[in-house]
């Protein structure tokens, strides 16, 4: 009896240590509370940078496909080997019947990456299909009042995901290390009598498209020892006009590298107009060069950070 005894015993801890025996379990997203019963089998995640926080939690297997990478040509050599037995969904947004014919029962998406307010792909559109969506977050600033991002916005997405899959301590060891790497990015900076003033150019010639107060890179200039010049402006991601560039005299300008232009195009656009010539960062050929998945939340921000705080503070962290 009491080997009976010990054997169900340990068949009950050993259950108890069983990841499915952890469902249900619940997550904010945004302003909703989503509740899985089960971890996903058949997700899909839209954007690079999305799809990189699903790759570096091993996820691969759970994933029956990507979305919105390759029709901004954003797909580089590392991300390529990481999905390269996934099949590419849809070039840019997936329509509804994209997903509902990959049969998929997750959507790892955000608002401007792979949906848009009112538009045919949302939680709400989804919900009847048992397409659970869990989204980005620092993208909720476009259906909810928001602070300012922080590099916690993406090792929340990190730890929500962890949990959603069933793979929580495999998501906190990565956080962990991330965090270790940010604090000795930040010791490294030390004080900083006076942030560096940092412009982020994306793209646009007539119009500069940028970054703005709520998105991701106000956090990583932040961490690096700058601040953003458009750090008043109460958008993620907009186009604004030339001249508060010039007024706030940028003394580093990040390039956002993606797509049919070049970053070495950018940088030449910039220096040879004549209205930036006054600028700092031109004047003093300061641009430091982002690739997409880098500005966007995701797993490359902190090595992005260590960059940035090279670039501002000459010297290697």
């Amino acid at each position: 009896m009491k080997t009976l005894f010990a054997s169900s015993a340990l068949l009950l801890l050993t259950l108890a240590a069983t990841p499915a025996l952890a469902f249900p379990v619940t997550v904010k997203s945004c302003n909703r509370e989503v509740t899985f019963d089960a971890a996903p089998k058949r997700a899909v995640s839209n954007d690079v940078n999305l799809t990189e926080m699903m790759l570096a939690l091993k996820l691969q297997d759970r994933m029956v496909g990507y979305t919105g990478v390759s029709g901004w040509k954003t797909l580089d050599e590392k991300l390529r080997e990481g999905v390269k037995a996934l099949p590419e969904l849809s070039e840019k947004y997936p329509t509804k019947e994209v997903l509902l014919n990959a049969d998929a029962d997750f959507y790892f998406a955000g608002w401007n990456y792979g949906m848009k307010v009112g538009g045919e792909v949302t939680p709400e559109t989804l919900e009847p299909f048992k397409i659970n969506v869990y989204e980005l977050t620092e993208s909720c600033i476009h259906v909810m009042a928001k602070g300012k991002p922080t590099m916690d916005d993406m090792f929340v997405d990190l730890i929500n995901l962890g949990r959603i899959f069933g793979v929580e301590e495999r998501a906190e060891a990565l956080v962990d290390g991330y965090r270790a790497d940010l604090d000795k990015i930040v010791t490294g900076i030390g004080v900083i009598e006076r942030p560096t003033r940092v412009f982020v150019y994306d793209s646009g010639e007539e119009k500069p498209f940028t970054s703005g107060r709520f998105g991701i890179p106000t956090a990583m200039i932040e961490a690096a020892g700058g601040v953003s010049v458009m750090d008043d402006v109460e958008k993620s991601w907009t186009e604004i006009s030339w001249e508060p560039v010039i007024d706030k005299n940028p003394e580093v300008v990040v390039i956002v590298n993606y797509g049919e232009v070049t970053a070495e195009q950018k940088i030449a656009f910039m220096k040879s107009n004549p209205a930036f010539r006054n600028i700092d960062a031109v004047k003093n050929d300061r641009f430091v060069v982002l690739d997409y998945v880098e500005a966007t939340p995701g797993p490359r921000n902190i090595d992005a950070i260590a960059r940035l705080a090279e670039a501002f503070h000459g010297q290697a962290m």
